[in-house]
């Protein structure tokens, strides 16, 4: 069917706006307020010629402009070939702008064929098990309420966001949520001192020696991971940190190209790789980065993915590698509840009460919008 299916239009979709669910204030960005919005914003569909339209996160309207000449006409099974015309002709220095287009892609692939990704990617699970990613730095009293409240809904693992003014403070944090839950969950714990390519970003910026302080008390309270304790470009540090203390060191998720991942491997810069499909450009160049760590022993845990279809698109991925461990979902209720960012698919994926989530089993990405959400 490949043979004769052929692309004929690249069309984005408006969403309506559904309600306001509140503000929340980013750790990774403080002092910057962002409005959580249910549904709005768009997606994007690819059409072919056999009335079969694959899905993906929405993409600017000049990278859509600019792939559409390259994909009308073209078989979306070409999916290697693809990605290398739009990472020359249509995202320009932009790895983000191409990622929805290869998600809608493989969502078609995965229609004709009638099976989930996770399976078409050789996947043998049908459910992983999530963390819940905090969104705010807050108070270390509330971040261990929040904790305690996230454990009894059923998760078995969050992250928790540090960088306070002082190293007592991050410690005093971590600390607070190991005793609301024990040793009943695995504690993540984020710096974000790598949101920026540049030297500056908003909030304390960590040295060496502040990064390695912390990662030997982390360790001390049985923590999972400590993830971008530095400038995302400072492997050399990196490279030192990771093997001067026994806690993973975890990151990646802003580096866009698969060359970068090559030198977090050979050089040991990371124990975990955290890429993102909206970064590197979408699931064609995320299960090279996948097999790539896999020749080195090392786990994959993907940075959040964006949008609802993009998650949804981590969670395949995640179902289809035996060296990932878990699956990222930003939880931060009630303004930053993840239910917020699904509002605009007919059948989103829930988390269980056990803290897993369950992979969709319908062909592509096995997700649809609801038509009540079209603008």
């Amino acid at each position: 069917m490949s043979e004769r299916l052929r692309i004929t239009d690249v069309v984005r979709v408006q969403l309506r706006e559904l309600g306001v669910a509140g503000d929340i204030e980013p750790a990774w960005s403080p002092g910057r307020v962002n409005r959580v919005v249910r549904g709005g914003g768009a997606y994007l569909e690819i059409r072919t010629d056999a009335g079969v339209t694959g899905i993906g996160p929405d993409a600017a309207p000049e990278v859509v402009a600019a792939a559409k000449p390259h994909l009308v006409g073209a078989d979306p099974f070409a999916t290697e070939h693809l990605a290398d015309l739009l990472r020359h002709h249509a995202a320009g220095a932009s790895y983000r702008g191409r990622a929805g287009i290869d998600i809608a892609l493989w969502d078609l692939v995965g229609k004709v064929c009638g099976q989930p990704l996770a399976r078409l990617w050789g996947g043998s699970r049908d459910r992983v098990p999530v963390y819940a990613s905090l969104i705010r730095l807050s108070k270390p009293g509330e971040r261990a309420d929040q904790a305690a409240r996230l454990r009894e809904a059923g998760f078995q693992a969050v992250k928790v966001r540090i960088h306070h003014p002082t190293l007592a403070e991050d410690v005093d944090t971590v600390a607070r949520v190991r005793g609301a839950v024990g040793d009943e969950m695995a504690i993540m714990v984020d710096a974000n001192q790598a949101q920026s390519g540049a030297d500056w970003q908003p909030g304390v910026r960590w040295d060496y020696r502040r990064a390695a302080a912390t990662a030997r008390e982390l360790e001390r309270l049985g923590c999972y991971w400590l993830e971008e304790p530095l400038p995302r470009y400072a492997f050399a540090d990196l490279t030192r940190l990771t093997a001067a203390v026994d806690l993973p060191i975890a990151g990646g998720e802003n580096n866009p190209a698969l060359h970068e991942f090559r030198t977090m491997l050979t050089e040991r810069v990371y124990d975990i790789l955290q890429p993102e499909a909206m970064v590197v450009g979408g699931p064609t160049e995320m299960r090279k980065i996948a097999a790539l760590a896999a020749a080195f022993g090392r786990r994959v845990v993907p940075h959040h993915g964006g949008s609802a279809l993009g998650i949804v698109a981590h969670l395949h991925l995640v179902a289809s590698w035996p060296h990932a461990p878990y699956l990222e979902l930003l939880h931060d209720p009630p303004v930053g509840d993840y239910r917020h960012l699904f509002a605009a698919l007919a059948d989103p994926p829930e988390v269980a009460a056990d803290g897993y989530m369950a992979v969709p089993t319908g062909p592509g990405l096995g997700v649809s919008i609801d038509p009540e959400a079209v603008a």
